[in-house]
């Protein structure tokens, strides 16, 4: 086989069966000569595409004499080409300034990616984003509510996938995109890994003094973070093993209010957590490979947290000074998860032609208890609370892959169930405040059923992908009988999420892409549970069973233009959601209490532009990435059931935002590169007020030593102190105004070593 362009010529040989495989061709048209000894001589167009690795070029006759040779089947094979425009791929190694901390520490300095002080992921500004480790969703982070990035450290990840418009290859969920994290795997024959050691210091100066007669704030609060990975290879069999420990003290939460009544006392509040936290996560598996067309994984990662929060929370009359209570509480939590898959992977004779089927279980036990203390002008008073949850899943995928002569097919399906029962208890004590009515059991149970076709066509200056995919969801919520205030039927539905992409490539250089899905973000057990949390006794936390999903439709068109030393991103998108799942907070008049209840509001839309910029300049490279967009919350009446049914009411609200990241990298020589990071955030419109503008820098130092083996790291995030959320809410009675000067300046130091 002969593969000519204007470039060169490419020489092979098939083998025996007809395939033959070539490294060193890229994207564009070729002239492909056949030849065989005794055979006339036979000339084909291919064009070679950017989105698949494995072409089928179909069958291919030569003639000897009036003879025909017997049927071949060749499958052609290109380097793998970046910039299709349908995810963006960073490695956790090269982001200096976040090493040694957690993966959601790792995430903010991102494009694209924003935090807010509850640990939430943004993706252009909506935090419905799914969660993946590995491909796969699990019970560590959550199936949609984010939790646990905080509780996986970043030295235990390879890199992170962000996927702004998913094919009908991922699940339906997740309207905002997708963020797969992926774990460190070698396949190095004999043994290889990597050891290292971080430690820290945060909160090393105070924003914000106490309000009076409470405990101090955590200050110089350590983190120390010890890991090790390690792979063994040899012939069929592929060990791999990987451990990490992060512990550290942190202060969660140091939010000072100002809640203002219509009618009423103003009242003058801190909201202050400390934590203390071990955090193991174990993980470990084999690959094995019994001949060149099946290969099996068997792997497991053990997730343990445990939490000791110490929560103290004074409220003072705003216009006396006069201090109406002291809210202080003890939690003890324990959090324990298990994730298991099996993996098969078939792959046929021709490359790139694969079957794979996977099995994957995931358990998570949290047993949490609350001891709080009440203290009043008067009288004392305590309660006991305490949470039992189990969460059980699991998912079934199959998905076939097919290569084409102008692109592939894939095809597939998922099955998933979930069940997740809970028991919540109260023990009140003298003069308590607790609700006994709200007290019980509740089962969340999911059953989830899809099957997907997904096909990618490449032309010369055109590729084109579209797919389907049929999901079919019941959800019940099965709520104690005695609950005093909710019941639920649960919901169900059989939906068809469509996605298309096309791209026009104008030459090499230049490409301009559509694209367009729909998806859907169901209601998470959180949102759904119908005990409320006594975090704090003046804005309880309660979910709302009656919940419905929302649906989401997304049109963007994006144009990357690149050169040698760099390139430019530029986007526009439009996203238009029917159900928007919201929290609202409405007051009760008699006591002036607030609860914060999820509804679904009527439409949101987020219309936006996004840019990234990446040059390197000699020893520097910059990399910019800037969003800015418009928010708009249509019209909606809802009605907060408890703790009586309140209703509220909101006019259209709509403002532009956005956010600007900047990131300098810079080798100094010896080895040795710089990274600074600078983050802003404008001010942003929620659905009962606003968040206002805040920015940051982070910064980091790495140098290798040991003839590359080793690497020693300096970091600092916040270094100006400057990171607070601010927010104002107001609903019918009562407005409220917020500062959160939680814990974010932190100095890391680290080494690690590649063995």
């Amino acid at each position: 086989f002969q593969f000519a362009q204007q470039r060169g010529i490419e020489t092979t040989i098939t083998l025996e069966d007809g395939l033959f495989k070539l490294e060193s061709i890229s994207a564009g048209d070729y002239v492909v000569k056949v030849s065989f000894v005794g055979f006339e001589e036979r000339t084909l167009s291919l064009h070679v595409g950017r989105l698949s690795t494995f072409l089928d070029m179909g069958t291919i006759f030569l003639r000897e004499s009036a003879t025909e040779l017997g049927e071949v089947t060749v499958t052609a094979v290109r380097q793998e080409v970046s910039g299709q425009l349908d995810k963006k791929v960073y490695n956790i190694d090269e982001n200096i300034s976040q090493l040694g901390g957690s993966v959601l520490q790792a995430l903010q300095n991102l494009p694209g990616v924003t935090i807010d002080q509850e640990g939430k992921l943004f993706l252009r500004g909506s935090d419905k984003v799914a969660i993946l480790l590995d491909g796969k969703q699990t019970a560590i982070t959550g199936m949609g509510s984010q939790s646990g990035l905080e509780n996986i450290p970043a030295s235990a990840i390879e890199r992170i996938e962000i996927i702004n418009n998913p094919s009908a290859r991922y699940d339906a969920s997740g309207m905002a995109g997708i963020v797969n994290i992926v774990f460190r795997k070698q396949q190095e024959a004999g043994w290889n890994g990597r050891a290292g050691f971080t430690g820290g210091l945060g909160a090393l100066s105070i924003k914000r003094e106490n309000l009076p007669e409470i405990r101090e704030q955590y200050r110089f609060t350590p983190k120390l973070n010890p890991s090790l990975s390690a792979n063994y290879r040899k012939n069929a069999l592929n060990f791999f093993f990987q451990g990490d420990l992060l512990w550290h003290r942190r202060m969660m939460k140091n939010e000072y209010f100002l809640r203002d009544y219509d009618s009423g006392v103003p009242v003058r509040q801190q909201f202050l957590e400390n934590r203390t936290q071990p955090i193991y996560n174990l993980r470990t598996g084999l690959d094995w490979m019994p001949n060149s067309r099946n290969s099996f994984t068997f792997s497991g990662l053990f997730n343990y947290r445990a939490y000791v929060d110490l929560g103290d929370l004074p409220y003072f009359n705003a216009t006396t000074g006069e201090r109406i209570r002291l809210w202080q509480y003890y939690e003890d939590e324990v959090n324990q998860t298990l994730f298991a898959t099996l993996t098969h992977k078939h792959s046929f004779r021709e490359p790139g032609h694969i079957l794979t089927s996977s099995f994957n279980y995931s358990f998570r036990r949290k047993d949490e208890v609350f001891y709080f203390t009440d203290t009043g002008p008067l009288t004392t008073g305590s309660d006991t609370t305490g949470l039992i949850a189990d969460e059980n899943i699991f998912d079934l995928t199959v998905d076939y892959l097919r290569p084409m002569k102008k692109g592939r097919l894939e095809t597939g399906t998922k099955q998933r169930a979930r069940i997740f029962p809970n028991d919540i208890f109260f023990r009140p004590g003298l003069n308590s405040i607790l609700d006994p009515g709200l007290q019980g059991t509740a089962e969340y149970r999911e059953w989830l059923s899809a099957v997907y076709g997904n096909y990618i066509y490449e032309l010369k200056k055109l590729e084109l992908e579209a797919g389907l995919r049929l999901e079919y969801a019941q959800i019940d919520y099965l709520v104690d009988p005695d609950h005093s205030v909710y019941s639920s039927d649960g919901f169900s539905y059989f939906d068809l999420f469509p996605n298309v992409r096309a791209s026009w490539l104008i030459d090499e250089k230049n490409r301009l892409t559509g694209f367009f899905n729909r998806r859907v973000d169901r209601p998470e057990e959180s949102d759904l549970r119908v005990f409320p949390t006594y975090a704090d006794p003046e804005i309880l936390v309660i979910g709302n069973p009656t919940l419905q999903p929302q649906f989401t439709r997304t049109l963007e068109l994006g144009y990357r233009r690149s050169w040698n030393a760099g390139y430019i991103y530029a986007a526009v998108y439009h996203r238009l959601t029917n159900g928007l799942i919201t929290r609202i907070l409405t007051v009760d008049p008699s006591s002036n209490l607030l609860t914060s209840v999820p509804q679904n509001a009527d439409i949101g839309t987020n219309s936006g532009m996004e840019w990234v910029y990446s040059q390197s300049l000699g020893k520097v490279k910059l990399n910019a990435n800037a969003n800015y967009y418009r928010n708009v919350i249509g019209a909606f009446i809802i009605v907060n059931a408890y703790p009586e049914n309140i209703s509220f009411d909101q006019d259209e609200r709509s403002a532009w935002s956005g956010n600007v990241k900047l990131n300098m990298s810079i080798s100094l020589g010896n080895k040795t590169d710089l990274q600074v990071t600078g983050t802003y955030l404008a001010p942003d419109i929620i659905p009962q007020g606003r968040i206002l503008a805040r920015g940051s820098v982070d910064a980091g130092l790495t140098r290798e030593i040991q003839k590359g083996k080793g690497e020693l790291f300096v970091n600092a995030t916040d270094i100006f102190n400057t990171l607070t959320m601010r927010t104002e809410l107001e609903g019918t009675g009562f407005q409220i105004r917020a500062k959160d000067y939680y814990e974010t300046q932190v100095i890391r130091l680290g080494y690690q070593y590649r063995f």
